[in-house]
C-alpha cells in the first residue's frame, strides 16, 4: 500500500512537500511518482522516478517540482516551488511494484489535495 502526506493550501509562489511511503509484500519498486487531477480534467502525469533514479516530468512543472526517493525504505518526496493556481488538484502517488522477481502490479495512494491561491 501508498501512505502519502504533505499537501494543503498555499499562496501563489509558495512551496510544498509531499512525500510517499509503499509498504508491504515488496521485492523491489520500479518506478515511483505523482498523478494529479484537477476539478473536471482527467488525472495528469506530473513526475515519475526510476529505482536508478531517472526522472520523467510534464513540461508545466520542469523547474520548479523536484522528485526524489528513498530505494532502502521505498519514499519518495515531490518538492513543489513557485506554485501557481494551475497546480491544484488531488495527488496521488504511484508505484510500480515488483512483489517477486515475475509478480508485479501499479499502486495508487489515496490522494492529497494540493490547493493554490492566487
Amino acid at each position: 500500500q501508498l501512505q502519502a502526506s504533505g499537501g494543503g493550501l498555499v499562496q501563489f509562489g509558495g512551496s510544498l512537500t509531499l512525500s510517499c511511503t509503499a509498504s508491504g509484500s515488496i521485492f523491489s519498486v520500479k518506478t515511483m511518482g505523482w498523478y494529479r487531477q484537477a476539478p473536471g480534467k482527467q488525472r495528469e502525469l506530473v513526475t515519475t522516478i526510476t529505482y536508478g533514479g531517472t526522472t520523467d516530468a510534464t513540461d508545466s512543472v520542469k523547474g520548479r517540482f523536484t522528485i526524489s526517493r528513498n530505494n532502502a525504505n521505498n519514499t519518495v518526496w515531490l518538492q513543489m516551488n513557485s506554485l501557481k493556481p494551475e497546480d491544484t488538484g488531488v495527488y496521488h502517488c504511484y508505484a510500480y511494484v515488483y512483489t517477486s522477481w515475475y509478480i508485479s502490479r501499479e499502486y495508487w495512494g489515496q490522494g492529497t489535495q494540493v490547493t493554490v491561491s492566487s
